[in-house]
Formats: C-alpha cells, structure tokens, sequence
C-alpha cells in the first residue's frame, strides 16, 4: 500500500463528499441525517481555506481514501486556541492505518499554526475511534449522554481533547 498525505485540492471534494456522505448514511460518526452535495462541501472547504485551516486528503493511486481537518471548537475569541478536528476514511479502507496516519499530521498542523488544544466529539459506542484518541495522548474529559438520535436511538457524546503544547503559557494579549 503506497499511501501519500497532501493538502486538498477542489478536485478532491466530490471523493470527500462520497467519503462524508457514506458516514453520513451508515455510521453514527456524524449525526446528520441527510447526504450533502457538492455546495456544501465547497462551502466547508472555502471556509477551512479562509481560516487558514488544514484539510488534508489521504490517496492511493490518485483516489482519495480519507480525509482530515480541524476547525473552530467554538466561536467565541476565548477559545481561539482550540480546534475540533474530524477523520474520514472510506469505508472499504478502515482498519488499514489511515486514521493514525491522517491524525499524526493534523495534529502537526494544530501545533504548526499555534492551536493549544485539540478536542475530539466521539459517539460514546465507537470504541475504534475513542482507543485510536488513546493510544495519540487524548484524554477523556467529558461524557453526555442520550445529547443525540439517529438510527431511532439515543446516541452518548465522548469527549477527548488533546494538550498540543503541554506547559505553554497562554500568549500575551
């Protein structure tokens, strides 16, 4: 398997709409209901693009197998050191490495552009996700339960964050 990571590019978003869409459709790892087009992942990829933030795709004989970015955890200036990241894999590529892969270097990217602290939103009965968020130095800091639906069930929330730069002392304002 010869796998490379890079930037997207526009021409990568109907593979990361498909790669989204099937989550969307088959697995709690997103709580939406309903597929998006292709607007709405340029959208997305226009807003990463405008806040300076990484999406990154993983490809494999110039198909895209994966893909990772992180955002604003919430909007507000205080958290501006905080970002809340999402890892995609198609789903006849899980199991094989990508996750670490596509991790390991948006967490590089977090640390590179002077993120603090990386949060990580799991549906509680995603066991892969939650021990892949362990063995990179996340900690759980948080659980909710019954906060969502989908598949005619309640769904709990896991949280897990991540200490970027461990002892950095806040910047000065």
């Amino acid at each position: 398997m010869s796998i490379s990571l890079r930037d997207a590019v526009h021409a990568d978003l109907p593979a990361i709409r498909d790669i989204y869409n099937d989550a969307v459709l088959n697995t709690t790892a997103i709580w939406n209901e309903q597929p998006v087009d292709l607007g709405n992942r340029q959208a997305w990829f226009s807003s990463r693009q405008a806040q300076a933030y990484p999406i990154l795709v993983a490809v494999e004989n110039d198909e895209v197998i994966g893909y990772a970015s992180f955002g604003d955890w919430r909007p507000f200036e205080g958290f501006r050191y905080s970002v809340e990241h999402s890892v995609y894999v198609r789903n006849d590529q899980r199991g094989k490495g990508l996750g670490p892969l596509l991790m390991q270097a948006l967490i590089e990217r977090a640390r590179a552009c002077g993120k603090h602290v990386m949060v990580a939103a799991i549906e509680s009965g995603n066991q892969a996700s939650i021990r892949l968020h362990e063995r990179l130095g996340f900690i759980t800091t948080g659980q909710m339960p019954q906060v969502g639906i989908k598949f005619g069930r309640w769904l709990d929330l896991t949280f897990m964050q991540l200490t970027l730069n461990p002892g950095a002392q806040p910047p000065k304002e």
